[in-house]
């Protein structure tokens, strides 16, 4: 999923691309309302994530021009009024937050749109083996592989995170849904069964004393 951001903020703009960089997203961002028009210009996005006050071309008018492409867009931005959600969301914003707000809550929101227009990847691929999240199965080579519910999420995770190196926290917490208490025994293991199943000793890297990397070696 390709997401513009077009918050004048750095900062900001940084954070949120770091956080859904993080969660597979592809995002590209732009600091000024001009800046954002130019981009919408030559590229497509699945999403648009816009402030309201830009230097140049400011949001309301920005998603003048973005509302004929039927690309969805969440407004942030601290008008935090009542009469400012109404008339964001009036003009066509299919959703409002206002900062500051918690990147868990942003990417929640980001997700449940991106499943309102239908646009919520349903598969991932990466070297033979072909993911379908919609059935939770798994093929390699075009034959079943038989995967744990944790494993199967644990393979999501490194797939929509390749060459990124997954501190163990992280992927308990993700997978497991529970506070990392130190013992990598039970992700350790599930890690080399993985390994064996897909054949994907090459692949599936140990970061010392940080954790795990899936490696396409580009």
């Amino acid at each position: 999923m390709k997401v513009l951001i077009v918050e004048d903020d750095g900062a900001i703009a940084n954070l949120i691309k770091i956080s859904l960089a993080a969660e597979g997203y592809d995002c590209v961002c732009a600091y000024d309302g001009k800046m954002g028009a130019d981009l919408l210009e030559k590229d497509s996005f699945d999403l648009i994530l816009l402030d309201i006050m830009l230097p140049e071309i400011d949001g309301y008018e920005l998603l003048e021009y973005v509302k004929p492409m039927g690309t969805p867009v969440i407004f942030l931005t601290a008008k935090g009024r009542v009469e400012d959600r109404i008339k964001g969301l009036r003009l066509g914003a299919d959703d409002y937050i206002v900062k500051p707000f918690q990147v868990g809550e942003l990417l929640a929101r980001v997700e449940a749109l991106l499943r309102r227009y239908g646009k919520a990847q349903q598969k991932l691929s990466f070297a033979d083996v072909e993911v379908d999240l919609a059935s939770r199965t798994a093929a390699k080579g075009g034959e079943p592989v038989e995967l744990t519910v944790k494993e199967f999420d644990l393979l999501v995770e490194l797939i929509q995170n390749k060459n990124v190196a997954l501190y163990r926290e992280r992927l308990y917490e993700k997978v497991w849904g529970g506070a990392y208490m130190g013992d990598t025994r039970t992700l350790d293991s599930h890690i080399q069964r993985l390994r064996r199943k897909l054949g994907w000793e090459r692949y599936i890297k140990t970061v010392f004393r940080i954790g795990y990397r899936l490696e396409d070696g580009k």
